[in-house]
């Protein structure tokens, strides 16, 4: 699960970060968690950053390493829960092109998201909720650009 803020480790650098649940978890020794934290990083485009404390990463780097600590698990679903919220707008983009890149190497993926464009272009199924309730739930292209229900229409008029 990667969650808005990050939860990286301080204390440790972002190779750290990433092979850590493989070694505690998953019982990988420290060479294979360091193989597949490298692999993970770069799969984000951070592997030059492994030695970096997360202080000295941007919060877009922050996030693309919690991202890798992710993947560095293989899991078979991933959970984002507003990945982009916490950020400058300027690091928004970087972070939504490595989720697309994890989407199209095949990665189940469930965003809680407000980046309708990012929606619209990586997702084969929108669900709108409103109020913890499903209003309305279908392809992206239905349910984003012909909403059927008031509620998502009027929620995507102040969003666009």
């Amino acid at each position: 699960m990667v969650f808005q803020h990050f939860n990286l480790f301080t204390h440790m650098t972002a190779l750290e970060n990433v092979s850590y649940g493989p070694r505690r978890v998953l019982g990988l020794s420290k060479a294979e968690a360091r193989e597949q934290g490298l692999d993970a990083l770069g799969k984000v485009g951070l592997k030059d950053k492994a030695g970096s404390y997360p202080a000295q990463l941007s919060g877009g780097q922050q996030q693309r390493v919690a991202i890798a600590r992710s993947l560095a698990m293989k899991p078979e679903v991933m959970l984002f829960d507003e990945p982009t919220s916490a950020l400058d707008p300027e690091l928004v983009g970087d972070v939504l092109q490595v989720m697309k890149r994890v989407a199209e190497e095949g990665m189940t993926m469930v965003v809680v998201t407000h980046e309708i464009g990012f929606a619209r272009e990586v997702a084969d199924r929108v669900i709108f909720m409103d109020e913890g309730r499903v209003i309305e739930s279908g392809p992206a292209a239905h349910v984003l650009d012909n909403p059927s229900h008031e509620r998502t229409a009027n929620f995507l008029r102040h969003v666009r």
